[in-house]
């Protein structure tokens, strides 16, 4: 038995294309959802990622605006600038391209946005209400994750999850939404003991590690669901996750590739929180 592979690129042109209608809708009440995002620094792959944003906003009829600002910039200048675009109100969401240069104090930033255009979910108010089960923005990427095990009517409640990793960005947050839909959830982490013990135990496993193949088949549980996070560069240049797809996939029920996988569907979820923000806060 091979696994049913959840594609994420075909599930994220699905909601990119409801987007779309939904956009058309709201361009009817003069309402153009808009998305600034800001870069400091030259880092080539934050670069590329701002890009692929910027081109999926257009996709699906929303407009965008990306500030650079040069590496030096102080935490003051960027602090000053987010307040700007927090009282302008055609801005809809605000997102600030992580990571930072070490001068501008991370924490700082993501509690500057105000609450209402915190499309990246990162703001304390938006995870305090993500933990109390309330509407809020959530985390792009584990948002793309419950929403692909929905898209398969995967059950999650009375299962046992098992996450690997504990960034605020996936790992945390990815358990407390698999939490709020009723599973059973294990962290674990760099410190965690016998890790095979977890992982061959669970029916849902969430790998977010950043290690190329660090599970595989002989980790994980027959007929387990296996969501895998990593992105990797290979020796040769391609893209692998943090899970080896092809022993894995001869065990699990349901696994994602990597590329194709969750990646675009962190970037449509923005969009649809953006979407989301454009209607709460009107024109």
């Amino acid at each position: 038995m091979s696994a049913e592979v959840i594609n994420g690129k075909d599930l994220a042109q699905e909601i990119r294309d409801e987007l779309k209608i939904e956009i058309t809708e709201l361009k009817k009440q003069n309402i153009t959802p808009h998305l600034t995002v800001i870069i400091v620094g030259d880092d080539p792959a934050s670069h590329s990622y701002v890009k692929g944003k910027k081109k999926a906003s257009a996709e699906v009829g929303m407009s965008s605006e990306i500030i650079e600002l040069p590496k030096e910039t102080t935490e003051k200048t960027l602090l000053e600038k987010i307040e700007e675009l927090n009282n302008d109100s055609s801005v809809h969401g605000i997102l600030v391209q992580l990571p930072l240069p070490e001068q501008i104090n991370e924490q700082h930033v993501i509690e500057t946005i105000n609450p209402a255009k915190d499309v990246d979910g990162f703001h304390p108010i938006s995870v305090g209400k993500m933990m109390l089960g309330e509407n809020t923005f959530l985390p792009c990427t584990p948002f793309g994750i419950i929403t692909m095990l929905k898209s398969r009517n995967i059950e999650i409640a009375g299962k046992h999850a098992v996450v690997l990793g504990r960034s605020n960005i996936v790992g945390k947050p990815v358990g407390q939404l698999l939490l709020n839909e009723s599973a059973t959830v294990t962290y674990c982490h760099s410190k965690t003991k016998d890790l095979k013990k977890y992982t061959t135990d669970s029916d849902i496993l969430i790998v977010a590690i950043g290690k190329e193949h660090v599970i595989n088949a002989d980790d994980i549980k027959e007929g387990a669901v296996v969501i895998d996070v990593g992105v990797n560069r290979t020796d040769a240049g391609t893209l692998t996750g943090d899970v080896d797809f092809e022993s894995a996939k001869e065990k699990a029920s349901y696994i994602t590739p990597v590329p194709k996988g969750v990646g675009p569907m962190t970037i449509t979820m923005l969009l649809k929180n953006t979407v989301k923000a454009a209607k709460q806060i009107g024109k």
